[in-house]
């Protein structure tokens, strides 16, 4: 059963073990296939299974209303709760949350007094009771048949987690560009979830759809962890013999951060954090993740040899190796080239957007790729994301 801890007055659950400075690349506590999540251990679920929808919740004003109506929304019959996660937010998404409730007895609340992510998560599963718990963000909003959808993956593919399509959508021209560099492979890339992609198993799924068997065995969320705790967990739900599957038509409606400096702050954390689960789980990280960190290490020896070269100390090298070291130019230039090029050939946007998608590109690249380095130096620490 998951490990119980105490936060004020409100119990919630945590990772049953955490990896040591010295044993980053194994998974602790999970070292022997736990038969109960494979495909064949995991019981049948139930023709109409009962959801419980978790939310962490900080400063959302804006967005937590519409979050919530999506969830409400859901064309299911089976039971369903909402536990929201309530951070100490300093505008009026408590409030708004608060007559919600009042109007809703499927909505509950617990206190996050802490903020952070992962505690907000596991307190809110401690207070959940159904058999299928759905991970919500208050930024997204929800398609009328998710809840359906994931039920039938679930019980179709036999996962332990199952997750959608990341739709990203913007209302202002800068939001829709941070929208469109979600969604293209020369933005994000990687995963299938933000680009879309046939239905398969996956490394880790966007929000996640979880079978409560993971969090009796497994424990919940790592609370170390501040950003990227999702993929820690399905790494240990894949090394507990677990599938994680992804069902492009289970579609999520995002809603990105609307302005560039939340948008930096945002990639700057997502580096740092991303850095330090490389530090723990080494070769089980994609080698994908490097190339934010060689971008920015090519584009800071292009800038110093282009200082050099204006304060005249390139002169007095030799020839040769004036001719080397000014070749450090070519990938800085051929990258410039390319966000250009991407962002004059973006389709259906205006001039404003397709401007801020030439800007939103490279500051996901290097704000990412920055945090990374500084992560993978020093570790992720109490970083924490500013963005919220």
């Amino acid at each position: 059963m998951p490990t119980v801890a105490r936060l004020g007055e409100a119990t919630h659950l945590y990772a049953p073990s955490r990896p040591s400075a010295r044993g980053y690349g194994k998974i602790e506590g999970v070292s022997k296939v736990l038969e109960i999540l494979t495909p064949e251990g995991l019981p049948p679920l139930a023709e109409k299974p009962g959801v419980s929808f978790i939310m962490p919740v900080l400063n959302e004003a804006e967005h937590i209303e519409q979050a919530i109506t999506t969830i409400l929304a859901q064309e299911y019959d089976g039971d369903k709760e909402i536990v929201l996660a309530l951070g100490p937010s300093t505008d009026d998404t408590n409030a708004i949350i608060e007559s919600m409730a009042a109007r809703d007895s499927r909505i509950q609340t617990v206190e996050n007094p802490q903020a952070a992510t992962p505690i907000g998560l596991n307190l809110a599963i401690a207070a959940t009771h159904h058999p299928v718990i759905i991970r919500v963000d208050a930024h997204s909003g929800l398609g009328a048949d998710y809840t359906r959808q994931a039920i039938d993956t679930l019980r179709e593919s036999k996962a332990a987690n199952c997750g959608g399509l990341m739709l990203a959508r913007g209302k202002t021209s800068f939001q829709k560009a941070v929208a469109r560099a979600y969604m293209s492979p020369v933005g994000l890339g990687g995963p299938a979830y933000h680009s879309g992609d046939e239905a398969q198993e996956a490394e880790s799924a966007y929000l996640g759809v979880y079978r409560r068997e993971v969090f009796d065995h497994l424990g919940g969320f790592d609370e170390g962890i501040k950003r990227g705790q999702d993929w820690e967990l399905n790494l240990r739900i894949r090394s507990a013999g677990g599938r994680i599957w992804f069902n492009p038509d289970m579609e999520v409606t995002y809603w990105p951060r609307g302005t560039w400096s939340k948008i930096a702050q945002q990639f700057w954390a997502t580096g740092i954090w991303r850095a330090e689960l490389i530090r723990r789980y080494g070769s089980q990280n994609s080698l994908r993740y490097f190339a934010p960190p060689l971008l920015v290490l090519g584009m800071s020896a292009a800038v110093i040899e282009t200082l050099l070269q204006l304060s005249g100390t390139t002169k007095k090298w030799p020839k040769f190796l004036r001719r080397f070291t000014s070749l450090i130019h070519v990938p800085s230039f051929g990258y410039i080239a390319g966000i250009l090029a991407t962002a004059s050939a973006a389709k259906d946007c205006g001039r404003r957007e397709r401007f801020w998608f030439g800007i939103v590109l490279p500051t996901m690249h290097l704000c990412w790729g920055a945090g990374f380095l500084r992560g993978l130096i020093t570790g992720a620490g109490t970083t924490k994301d500013s963005s919220r």
